[in-house]
């Protein structure tokens, strides 16, 4: 009979493409994970993995092998996690990223009432503004935009995420504002340069009618940070071009105002991130209900849609 840390180390192996990668995941060393794969290899009387310097692949045998119980090992995980309480109440660590802005305005509230439904769950919540490798990095969930939707992840679309143009009212004190997004490049700009791309970013923007139209305002400064954008806007050194949720309180009590306020940019969708399972953790998955129920209640897709704004 199996043991299941022979078939997990076969999993993760068969997931990552590594044994040393899979060592991380399961907090192993490659030794561990190589001698349960040949455990299990040699148990079962087949070669699960062609053996190369750089990767691991299946052979046919081991493929089968992978389709037949994956889901199957998520279940049994699933339940001994659940027996491990007594009265099979969500429990652990629920460790989950968030973009800065909007994980502190927006998700951060929603925190007490679920610590007081689920009081077992220990949230570890790690702010940063890039697109985490759940898999890899141990991430229950994620929530933002702009991941790779891999094999193996799942998107829960939360709210849109929309860019608007946004100015301090100091800073337009004696100017005209801009008709439409044209004439915003007669204005200072602050601009964010991307991590990934390293490339500055504008955007084309769009009315209810349908019409586009490119946004150019002057790099005046650069920065690498939404916040930071939004502090610059704040201080009235010019306009910049940033997500509804990252400046829809500066825009409710009046320190930034809207320009251009028919036009949007699309920039995708806000999402909550998280492996597909069959059986999803307790922790996750209460979670997960948990957050999408309250964008429902307080219509929050509504208030962060620059369509609606």
């Amino acid at each position: 009979m199996e043991t299941l840390a022979n078939l997990e180390a076969f999993i993760r192996s068969a997931e990552a493409g590594s044994f040393s990668e899979a060592a991380r995941r399961l907090s192993l060393t490659p030794a561990a994970v190589s001698r349960n794969v040949a455990m299990l290899e040699r148990n079962l009387g087949v070669r699960l993995f062609h053996r190369s310097t750089r990767r691991l692949t299946l052979t046919e045998a081991g493929d089968s092998l992978r389709l037949s119980i994956a889901d199957k090992l998520e279940g049994i995980q699933a339940a001994i996690a659940a027996a491990a309480t007594s009265d099979g109440e969500p429990s652990g660590t629920l460790k989950v990223s968030l973009p800065p802005t909007l994980g502190i305005m927006h998700i951060l509230p929603l925190l007490p009432g679920f610590r007081e439904r689920y009081p077992r769950v220990q949230p570890e919540w790690h702010f940063e503004n890039r697109p985490v490798d759940l898999i890899a990095e141990g991430y229950d969930v994620a929530i933002g935009g702009g991941f790779d939707l891999t094999p193996g992840l799942v998107a829960r679309t939360l709210a849109p995420a929309h860019i608007v143009a946004v100015a301090s009212p100091g800073f337009m004190k004696g100017l005209v504002p801009p008709a439409d997004p044209a004439g915003l490049q007669a204005f200072d700009g602050i601009v964010m340069r991307s991590l990934r791309s390293s490339r500055i970013r504008h955007w084309t923007l769009r009315n209810a009618s349908g019409q586009e139209m490119a946004e150019a305002v002057m790099e005046t400064i650069v920065v690498n940070d939404p916040a930071a954008m939004r502090e610059a806007a704040v201080l009235g050194m010019g306009v910049a071009m940033l997500a509804v949720p990252d400046v829809l309180p500066d825009l409710q009590c009046g320190r930034l105002v809207r320009l251009c306020p028919h036009w949007y940019a699309d920039a995708g969708a806000i999402s909550l991130y998280f492996a597909s399972r069959l059986h999803l953790p307790a922790k996750t998955r209460v979670f997960i209900d948990w957050i999408s129920a309250a964008f429902a209640e307080r219509q929050l897709a509504a208030q962060l849609a620059g369509s609606l704004a």
